[in-house]
Formats: structure tokens, C-alpha cells, sequence
């Protein structure tokens, strides 16, 4: 285990747990949506902009199922990733750091999905400030899982020189892990300055989608 990474016991993360929580939170996500459908307006809140309010709205069954339909999906995304790389024997070689990193983005996605439910149930709060703390630790985790990886075609920093060479799949993805988990400390600290937080958060948010 290198210095500085996420290191948890086998049995935290293991494949199986791991798959059981993802259902169970795409299972829970589901059946909050039924449980607050009838509470909720015909258009609800979907998006939020840098002042926390309210900017766009969906249909009632859009606005809550989208979500939990996400997350199904991403559960799927999950279970196939490993059988559909060609380099698959790398990607068992950090599986445990491939599975805490699903934990941990689904228990994000779950999070935020709650603060919607909330919020159009009429709790009112400033929701981007509740984003931060949950942004800095997935983040976090994600630079740990980088510096971990080995070279595959789904998950990591992907261009021609990093999936064509073991050592420069290695040296970049130990730079870019270090610079996610600068990026999480920023977070964090922007939670007391919100004007410096959402400067910084939108050109950020294109570049981890790439990543992912």
C-alpha cells in the first residue's frame, strides 16, 4: 500500500459487500421517491445555481426517479467494467480500491439525492454548502484510487500515452491523484469562503467527468 493512500481491511470493501450496499442504495433510493410522490407539487426543483436557489424544475416523476435510475445504472456500470476491459487482470489488481471508490461515489450520489428529496419537501437550506463537505471526500478518495490504479480503459486519466505505457500510466496517475486531494482540501476550505468555493467548483466539474 503506498504512502498516503485509503487502506481498509479486506472484508470493508470486499466484492461482495460492496455489491450488496450499491443495491441496497439504489433499492433505498427507489423507495424514498415512492414514499415522498405523493407529498410533491407537479414540477419539482431539479437544479440549484451558485446562490442555492432554485434555477429549473422537472415533472414529478422525472424529478424523483431520474436519480435512483442513475444509480441502477451506474450499479451496472460497476458489475460490467470488469468483465468488458481488456485489461481486466489490472483492474482486479486494485479491486479493492475500485470498489471503495463505487461505494463512496454512490453513497455521494445517494446524499445528494436525499437533499433534493428534502428540498422539495419543503426543507430549506443552503445546499451548496451541504455539496462541499460530500464533494472534498469523494475527491479525496478518488485521488487515492488514482494513485492506485493500473493502466485499464474505463477508469482513470485515459489518453494514448497513459494506456499505451505501464511507467507513464503510473507517473501521471500519481500526479493527478495529488492534485485531486488538493482539490478536496480547497473544497473544504471554500466552505468558509463560498465566492472563492463556486469559482473554482464549475471549471472542475468537466474535468472529473473526463476522468471518470
Amino acid at each position: 500500500m503506498q504512502r498516503g493512500s485509503l487502506s481498509y481491511p479486506q472484508s470493508y470493501i470486499s466484492t461482495k459487500l460492496t455489491t450488496l450496499i450499491l443495491l441496497l442504495l439504489v433499492g433505498a433510493a427507489f423507495c424514498a421517491g415512492f414514499v415522498v410522490y405523493p407529498q410533491l407539487p407537479e414540477r419539482i426543483a431539479s437544479h440549484w445555481n451558485v446562490e442555492g436557489q432554485a434555477d429549473a424544475t422537472l415533472s414529478k416523476t422525472w424529478g424523483i426517479f431520474l436519480f435512483p435510475l442513475i444509480m441502477a445504472l451506474l450499479f451496472a456500470l460497476y458489475a460490467a467494467i470488469p468483465y468488458l476491459d481488456p485489461l481486466k487482470k489490472n483492474i482486479q489488481s486494485f479491486r479493492r480500491q475500485y470498489n471503495l471508490f463505487w461505494l463512496i461515489f454512490s453513497i455521494f450520489m445517494a446524499y445528494v439525492y436525499a437533499l433534493s428529496l428534502l428540498w422539495n419537501i419543503g426543507s430549506r437550506f443552503d445546499i451548496s454548502r451541504m455539496l462541499m463537505p460530500a464533494i472534498a471526500v469523494l475527491w479525496y478518495v478518488l485521488g487515492s484510487v488514482l494513485q492506485q490504479s493500473k493502466r485499464n480503459w474505463f477508469m482513470g486519466i485515459r489518453t494514448p500515452w497513459t494506456l499505451s505505457n505501464d511507467v507513464v500510466w503510473h507517473k501521471t496517475h500519481q500526479l493527478g491523484g495529488k492534485l485531486f486531494k488538493l482539490s478536496a482540501l480547497i473544497v473544504l476550505v471554500s466552505i468558509f469562503v463560498p465566492s472563492t468555493a463556486w469559482h473554482f467548483l464549475p471549471s472542475s466539474f468537466p474535468r472529473l467527468a473526463q476522468r471518470l
